[in-house]
């Protein structure tokens, strides 16, 4: 196993040739220390756990690995098939220029307007705004910003070993770059 920016562990899930809306997606605290624990999952690309804290309000660090080659019938359990009390998630990448925004957010609108006159339902919607901007990758995805889903902590357990690895090299990150008390 590799440990790696988490930003590049973001871009293996940008540029993988997997099914968009095929991916899933766990998260929540750490264990232990500040940060959170994310897991992308995709059965025909694998599991990547990423580690992350906010160095400041502008900048998050972190670190990341592939743990996984692919979600087999044991590891498809801890990842959420539907949207449920989780929500969903979308990873995208930055608009080229000033004019593809413009035409991103002139088919956005087109978009709503269609959800807004039809019948429809979120789920529909978040995968049609989805397709719209071309997102690499979406699916469903249990999150908790003030805790630890059970998934993720069931994710860590069968991780065991990336857990802990990951856990030191995002805390000598950290010890790296916050400054502690006055000096």
């Amino acid at each position: 196993m590799r440990v790696r920016d988490w930003q590049d562990i973001l871009e293996d899930v940008v540029e993988s040739d997997a099914d968009p809306g095929g991916w899933r997606a766990a998260g929540g605290d750490r264990a232990g220390g500040i940060g959170e624990d994310l897991y992308f999952g995709h059965p025909a690309v694998g599991v990547f756990h990423v580690k992350t804290y906010a160095k400041n309000p502008f900048e998050v660090q972190g670190v990341g690995a592939e743990v996984a080659r692919k979600i087999d019938d044991d590891l498809d359990p801890l990842f959420p098939e539907e949207p449920g009390d989780g929500g969903m998630f979308g990873v995208q990448q930055p608009m080229e220029d000033e004019s593809a925004a413009e035409d991103a957010a002139t088919e956005l609108e087109e978009v709503v307007q269609a959800h807004a006159d039809a019948p429809t339902t979120p789920d529909a919607l978040f995968e049609d705004v989805m397709d719209t901007l071309d997102s690499p990758a979406y699916g469903p995805m249990e999150y908790d910003q003030y805790g630890r889903p059970d998934r993720v902590e069931d994710l860590a357990d069968t991780f065991e070993e990336a857990e802990q690895l990951l856990d030191s090299e995002l805390d000598d990150l950290i010890d790296e770059n916050v400054d502690r008390g006055f000096q």
